[in-house]
């Protein structure tokens, strides 16, 4: 495979042995979706779902769909999908599944947390972001894609949104089966089949996974702010609503300060345009601490992916946000391996090619009432 050009299908994504696992970067819903179905169609004993956006569409119907399928054949299905974040999603679209013997619980459903009692905000404030799914427990994936069209290749009817999902097998996946069972556990008050491991408070290996709401060995934000303090050569992060909180970005102004590289790829125009204003009101700042910002142009720009060092490399869920530093079940996938992180900073390259770098004398001469709408966007940070 040339490595100036992307993979045209997932079964040229290649594999890279760390450690006891492997692990391997899917570029978009036009790689990952065809890796996660034929996983889900190889499925003998259990498939485990866990999304934050599943729509009624062309995309979540083909997900469905190969759901039944194993349910029929007497393979475990459980999935959990975030209220919010699928609103309009019926119990009676998962009926066929529901029939065929699978489970589908809904994370913190919007009508149950309105009229509780006694009614508790954190059930409605707090929403599972998470995309994970876990097959067998030998093979799992997360990132940033949901299961939707707007992942979707454009030559399929889909959005083309650009995004990352990472593919792992070996031991890790173990790790990431313990996480779904942690939520399904809440969710649906019941115990996790015998054999399943718990979720260690410490990482023991080269390849783990990290998640919100951990102890500090786990969490994500704090991963995020130990690699970045300890930087000496690069810091590449791709991020889809960019809002790190103030240790982030003073631990980021303290490694361009003592010569780290730092770039940040973010999209052009957000599918939300109050995040966008919030993000952009902090660009300015940036700039002039040294911090290279890229934007993309469309299709969006959602993924959640870092390489630090040409050696440390995080794909998942986790937007650099406040909201999901505090509130969201997110989890990520660490890597700590040189050759993965070349083929990641790779794809990380190629998308810069297609981004334009934000000059900062070009950047301080916007408007007055832009100015304003990130200010009051930035009020609002804590709603995106």
């Amino acid at each position: 495979m040339d490595d100036t050009t992307p993979p045209a299908s997932a079964s040229d994504a290649p594999w890279f042995r760390v450690g006891a696992s492997e692990v391997r970067l899917l570029r978009d819903g036009a790689m990952a979706y065809p890796a996660m179905l034929q996983a889900i169609a190889s499925a003998q004993r259990e498939v485990l779902a866990e999304f934050y956006w599943i729509t009624p569409d062309a995309v979540g119907d083909l997900f469905r769909e190969a759901l039944v399928e194993r349910a029929n054949a007497g393979v475990v299905v459980r999935v959990i999908y975030d209220s919010l974040g699928s609103v309009g999603l019926s119990m009676s679209w998962w009926r066929p599944l529901l029939d065929a013997g699978g489970m589908v619980w809904e994370y913190h459903s919007l009508p149950f947390a309105l009229f509780v009692r006694p009614f508790r905000l954190e059930n409605l404030i707090q929403r599972d972001h998470r995309k994970l799914l876990v097959v067998d427990g030998s093979i799992g994936f997360t990132g940033g894609i949901n299961l939707g069209l707007p992942w979707q290749s454009v030559d399929r009817g889909g959005g083309g949104w650009r995004d990352d999902s990472i593919a792992a097998r070996g031991p890790v996946v173990e790790e990431m089966r313990a996480l779904f069972y942690r939520t399904w556990r809440r969710v649906t008050h019941r115990v996790p089949p015998a054999g399943v491991r718990r979720l260690k408070h410490r990482r023991e290996a080269t390849v783990y996974v990290l998640a919100s709401q951990r102890r500090r060995s786990r969490d994500i934000h704090g991963e995020y702010l130990s690699r970045i303090a300890h930087a000496r050569l690069s810091i590449d992060i791709a991020n889809a609503y960019f809002l790190p909180d103030v240790r982030l970005r003073h631990a980021l102004y303290r490694a361009t300060a003592r010569g780290v590289r730092v770039r940040v790829l973010l999209p052009v125009s957000s599918d939300v345009p109050g995040v966008q204003l919030a993000v952009e009101a902090l660009w300015g700042r940036m700039l002039r601490n040294g911090i290279e910002i890229h934007a993309m142009p469309r299709p969006m720009l959602h993924a959640k992916t870092a390489i630090i060092d040409e050696r440390f490399v995080t794909i998942g869920s986790y937007n650099l946000a406040e909201r999901h530093l505090r509130t969201n079940l997110e989890v990520n996938l660490a890597v700590i391996d040189e050759a993965f992180a070349k083929h990641v900073t790779e794809s990380f390259e190629r998308d810069l090619e297609r981004a334009e770098r934000i000059d900062v004398g070009a950047w301080e001469k916007r408007s007055l009432a832009r100015r304003g709408a990130e200010w009051f966007a930035m009020a609002l940070r804590e709603l995106w």
